[in-house]
């Protein structure tokens, strides 16, 4: 294990926006932060938006900056990534942003029921393939998963330059009754006032152009690897929809066809 990698790990643990758990203790037991979030680490009761697959962590401290009502975190299993959004974020003082490093499968650890309002998907790996279909982070069982935390109708995003991962994706929503608020093969191309907002941005902003600004906003934060992708001339897809509290999520077609 390379040098770098080590000392990015240990510097984790200096961040007080960083919850680094000991690897293997979060698929069994909660953690202490499991319903704690907003008191603990952000001192506010803002809305708390997770982005899953975060990466380098540069949606997260974008989204942060944009929406300072907000409280955002970003959750990845590779520390080394992870740390430059987290150094970021503690360089600026962004007191709205915090970084969890687990695996996605173990989230629910980590949050109580109804403690999050929104999570966003941003380019994760897209497992291609029908025998692949059920380790996407938009599979039955994930989304299941989020249910549990995720409060009722809160929305799923979804970004992504796969083609296949987004149509399973949408396919699987529409098979299961989900409201789909956004479907776009090219987001970078469509009306930023289609994507939808939380209640707490609606309620805190004085006029429709600030509302119309934020959204903008919202469609221009890149990721690392968008910026790579639209630098190829490729379309990025993007889905928005409520996900039921009381709705389980199934399959209702051969994954891939």
């Amino acid at each position: 294990m390379g040098k770098n990698k080590l000392a990015r790990w240990a510097e984790l643990d200096t961040f007080e926006n960083v919850i680094q758990p000991v690897i293997g203790s979060d698929s069994r037991n909660d953690h202490r932060i499991k319903g704690n979030w907003r008191r603990e680490i952000f001192k506010n009761d803002n809305p708390l938006i997770l982005e899953l697959a975060c990466g380098k962590g540069e949606y997260t401290v974008g989204m942060a900056m944009l929406i300072p009502g907000c409280n955002f975190t970003g959750i990845d299993i590779k520390g080394a990534r992870m740390w430059r959004g987290a150094r970021t974020a503690h360089e600026k003082q962004l007191k709205n942003t915090a970084f969890l490093r687990t695996r996605i499968e173990f989230i629910n650890s980590f949050f109580a029921c109804d403690e999050v309002d929104e999570i966003w998907i941003t380019f994760p790996d897209p497992h291609p393939g029908k025998r692949n279909s059920n380790k996407r982070l938009t599979c039955p069982w994930f989304l299941n998963t989020y249910r549990n935390l995720l409060r009722d109708k809160g929305i799923i995003h979804l970004k992504t330059d796969n083609a296949e991962l987004y149509s399973y994706t949408e396919r699987l929503a529409a098979d299961n009754g989900l409201e789909i608020v956004v479907s776009t093969k090219d987001m970078h191309s469509m009306d930023p006032g289609l994507i939808p907002v939380t209640g707490l941005i609606l309620s805190s902003v004085s006029d429709q152009s600030a509302i119309r600004e934020i959204q903008t906003g919202i469609r221009d934060v890149r990721t690392h690897y968008e910026t790579m992708f639209m630098e190829k001339g490729m379309k990025i897809n993007y889905l928005a929809f409520r996900l039921e509290k009381g709705k389980e999520i199934r399959h209702g077609w051969e994954a891939s066809e």
